[in-house]
């Protein structure tokens, strides 16, 4: 079970990947066996089934031309960042004639 807006992102994932398979003009059994999954995984992975193997959502992005994005998942780690900033002490300053 997901939060309600894991969910919804997991949906619009899967209408995204839906839709660049029919833009390519790409059937579901097309896709499936390119992607070397059965067509009832490909179906639940474009319904927004996150408990389909991120393998096989690398397999399908890289059938699509779409596995670059891959590099872009947690690339930008804002809140990590300033976690770790926060964490890191000052430098030590000198007190006295300089």
């Amino acid at each position: 079970m997901l939060f309600p807006a894991t969910q919804r992102r997991a949906d619009a994932l899967g209408a995204r990947l839906r839709a660049a398979r029919l833009r390519r003009r790409m059937s579901e059994a097309e896709m499936a066996e390119r992607s070397f999954v059965s067509r009832t995984t490909l179906r639940k992975l474009e319904a927004g089934d996150l408990s389909v193997s991120a393998a096989i959502l690398a397999r399908v992005l890289e059938v699509l031309a779409l596995d670059g994005d891959l590099d872009r998942i947690a690339a930008d780690d804002e809140l990590g960042n300033r976690l770790a900033d926060a964490r890191t002490p000052l430098p030590h300053r000198r007190s006295g004639p300089a």
